[in-house]
């Protein structure tokens, strides 16, 4: 059963158009959905939003931002300097500061270094 008090379509209550959830009207899509089809909001503002309770949140309530569908842009493709330049972090988050070599997975946060360095540091201690 929706709640009814995120049912605020003209926006009197919450500034913008608030629905329920599952309960937007068509033509209103969340950035998820937008990118599922190829698109981005394409620096429109906020259309509307959509308010449903959860325990996940501190408040109870959560919040999915709405945008027009007819208003949406293509998603501008890749560039092969993007490429190279994504390329280069990932390679920068598997390369170990100790030893320098690229440790062929992702380095953990909580130890800085590859699970080799990790290891001796921890021996040497």
């Amino acid at each position: 059963m929706p709640h009814p008090q995120f049912w605020d379509p003209d926006g009197a209550r919450y500034g913008i158009p608030t629905y329920p959830y599952h309960l937007a009207p068509d033509g209103l899509v969340t950035r998820r959905q937008l990118r599922a089809r190829g698109l981005r909001p394409g620096g429109q503002p906020v259309a509307a939003q959509v308010l449903w309770r959860s325990r996940r949140t501190r408040s109870g309530v959560r919040a999915a931002y709405l945008y027009r569908l007819d208003l949406a842009r293509p998603v501008r493709p890749m560039t092969p300097a993007k490429w190279a330049a994504v390329e280069r972090a990932l390679a920068a988050r598997r390369t170990c500061p100790v030893c320098g070599r690229d440790a062929g997975y992702t380095l953990p946060t909580s130890l800085g270094t590859c699970l080799n360095c990790a290891k001796s540091l921890a021996l040497a201690a």
